[in-house]
């Protein structure tokens, strides 16, 4: 299992290979919703198993915050602690900034496993792509 920050282009279409299949076939996300404005700007993610990605994610800052965005895991790899390792790794690489703290818009389904990190629920719920969310955040 290999997680890491993207540096080349192919490591940015094995990212966003993983997103779409998450996202726009599995949840039905629209397309133009979910490769963004921000794509230029935020950090990302891949993991791979035997040079297969099969999560993703990616931060950016704003205002004091890395908001952490686009975690994605492939449905057949779900529950294997991949999420837990990306999310990991993500929060290392915050660390080694002047940055308080994390945050991160959930999917109502995910919250457990965001609670099990030690973020807190910041917000009430709301939608976002048709898809209920809160925001959380996480202290360093």
């Amino acid at each position: 299992m290999l997680i890491k920050a993207v540096e080349t282009q192919n490591e940015m279409e094995d990212a966003l290979k993983v997103r779409h299949r998450v996202f726009v076939q599995e949840q039905q996300v629209p397309e133009d919703l979910e490769i963004d404005q921000h794509e230029d700007e935020a950090i990302h993610f891949v993991a791979y198993d035997h040079h297969t990605p099969i999560a993703a994610g990616r931060y950016r800052m704003v205002e004091a915050f890395a908001k952490v965005e686009r975690i994605c895991v492939l449905k057949e790899r779900r529950g294997s602690g991949i999420g837990r390792l990306l999310m990991n790794e993500i929060e290392k690489q915050v660390s080694k900034k002047e940055i308080g703290g994390l945050k991160l818009n959930s999917q109502v389904s995910a919250i457990d496993f965001y609670k099990s990190l030690g973020y807190d629920i910041t917000s009430e719920e709301f939608m976002d792509a048709g898809i209920p969310h809160v925001t959380m955040i996480k202290t360093l």
